[in-house]
């Protein structure tokens, strides 16, 4: 067989079940042959973000696989790479490229060069015999340690060159995850248990690890309350009582109060990166940090302490130990909780008025507050795009099962959550999957909801139209707004997806939103991706920042 047949057959041994593509790559044919599903995309980004959301939701055990032709789909396929790796999304690219003898010859695009600062691996296949290794290698990376895209770049003399040796002896790999060192962990649970006002701060790698049930059982134990990053929302449920919410570019008035009044931080599974989009912890707190990556720690925050390893095996070993010295803090676990419900309620009380308005145009924090009441939360999937849809979605939004929802940041490309909705709903094809967007946002990936026609991927997505970039407010670009109109943007956004095959509607008035949806959520369970559009006015409340 040659390169791409047997990178194919090796795809086909791993379960994979098809790839992203534009045409043209030579593993579309060989793919096809073998059975796996080669889906055709509009834009390599989109196409990227898919097999993200794939992987995102399947929690890694399942890759997403992409591949572009050489020159302009390797270098279209950039900007979705970059977000996989910020958010640190387990994906596997193929770019074609020229041959081994055009490499470095200026200007030659080198894909294995050129994506290095944004790939946990980049490597050329530089020799056909390579191929069983150098695939071996690529899978066991993205399934083990923390997650990342990988990329394989494939020269054409390579794809077309004959590979003597057998495949026989390829097997699939199998992750390997680490515990916590006992020393660490028995210091660990020693500060856990003397801390007066503890709060545990759970990342993504709590939901690549599964281990939501370890995290309830712990913060019970210590009765610590818990907020998410903004990638991690959804590893707590945020109807539990412990539940402070999510703390991205926006939070809670729950995770300002108790960060604020925290002793001690346990960071778990998160990276505890300081960006913008994430909420920044106050200083004079001992810092807990726990993840699998020794890169992450004593980075952006000194670690008082520290365990490296699992998300899952560190929270189990942390339970045993705890347990073992039977934590005080369990006494003033009805006190934490009411403390918790009383600011939230204060909190909520003071937002009712935007979440329930009847103005119009519509107010967006009423579309966000109809769609969490009146779905079926534990059997959909939602996420928000970026600007303004992130800011008014993720702390009201309340979440309460793993990956419920997709909370994206540090790299906030518009348009995103299109194609991250598409690759969850291919990941669990039995849940409503809803994306929640700008007018903004549809207008850099819009054309590629005729690929969820086209292939039968029924999502909902709600386009919250306010004729413009709501995100940004009356003191910013005024000149240039004023004169220029730089804020302003037009379309019928409604009538786009009509004419691409897909089910639409505009709704204009507050008392149309939840029948509109009962009416989408049906047209999408027979199968057809239908688009909300809501006519929205630009709101310019935000709830709290720490970032």
């Amino acid at each position: 067989m040659n390169g791409v047949s047997a990178i194919a057959e090796i795809l086909k041994r791993e379960k994979v079940d098809f790839i992203g593509c534009i045409p043209s790559s030579p593993l579309i044919e060989a793919c096809a042959k073998v059975g796996i599903r080669p889906i055709i995309f509009r834009q390599e980004r989109v196409g990227v973000n898919l097999v993200d959301g794939y992987s995102r939701v399947s929690n890694g055990k399942r890759v997403g696989v992409f591949a572009m032709q050489a020159q302009a789909g390797a270098e279209n396929a950039f900007p979705g790479i970059a977000q996989a790796y910020d958010d640190s999304v387990p994906i596997l690219a193929f770019p074609a490229a020229d041959s081994r003898a055009r490499s470095g010859v200026t200007p030659t695009f080198s894909p294995a060069v050129s994506y290095r600062e944004i790939t946990k691996w980049s490597a050329q296949i530089n020799l056909v015999e390579r191929i069983p290794e150098l695939m071996r290698r690529a899978f066991y990376l993205m399934r083990t340690g923390h997650p990342g895209p990988v990329l394989l770049e494939i020269p054409s003399d390579i794809a077309s060159a004959e590979l003597e040796d057998s495949l026989n002896t390829y097997r699939p790999v199998e992750p390997n995850r680490a515990a916590g060192d006992p020393r660490d962990v028995e210091k660990v649970a020693e500060v856990l248990i003397h801390a007066s006002r503890p709060v545990i701060q759970a990342g993504q790698g709590v939901l690549y690890a599964e281990a939501t049930d370890e995290l309830k059982e712990l913060s019970e134990i210590l009765s610590a309350p818990v907020m998410t990053t903004l990638a991690g929302k959804s590893a707590f449920p945020e109807d539990h009582p412990l539940s402070l919410g999510a703390g991205g570019h926006t939070t809670t008035r729950a995770v300002v109060h108790f960060l604020r009044e925290a002793d001690l931080i346990f960071g778990i599974g998160s990276s505890m990166t300081l960006t913008s989009f994430g909420a920044r912890i106050p200083s004079d707190k001992t810092i807990v940090h726990s993840t699998n990556d020794e890169r992450d720690i004593n980075k952006d925050y000194t670690a008082d302490y520290a365990i490296l390893g699992d998300s899952k095996l560190v929270l189990q070993q942390l339970i045993e130990a705890v347990k073992q010295r039977s934590p005080k803090a369990n006494k003033v676990g009805n006190s934490v909780k009411e403390e918790i419900s009383s600011v939230k309620g204060a909190w909520l009380k003071e937002w009712m008025p935007l979440l329930a308005s009847d103005e119009i145009p519509i107010n967006p924090y009423r579309v966000i507050w109809d769609l969490m009441n009146n779905i079926d939360r534990k059997k959909s999937i939602v996420t928000h795009d970026s600007g303004s849809p992130r800011d008014e979605m993720s702390p009201f939004y309340e979440t309460i099962n793993p990956r419920g929802f997709l909370g994206w940041g540090k790299s906030t490309q518009l348009g995103h959550s299109l194609g991250l909705i598409m690759g969850a709903k291919m990941a669990e094809p039995s849940k409503l999957a809803i994306n929640v967007m700008g007018d903004a946002a549809f207008g850099m990936v819009g054309l590629d909801f005729e690929t969820c026609v086209r292939e039968n991927i029924p999502i909902l997505t709600i386009l919250l139209n306010n004729s413009g970039m709501g995100i940004y407010g009356p003191a910013q670009f005024p000149i240039a707004q004023e004169r220029y109109g730089v804020k302003d943007l037009t379309g019928n956004y409604a009538e786009i997806v009509k004419a691409m095959g897909g089910y639409s509607e505009r709704i204009e008035n507050p008392n149309d939103i939840i029948p509109g949806l009962k009416r989408a959520e049906r047209i999408v369970s027979d199968g057809q991706p239908a688009l909300l559009e809501i006519i929205t006015k630009r709101e310019y409340a935000f709830p709290e920042r720490l970032s």
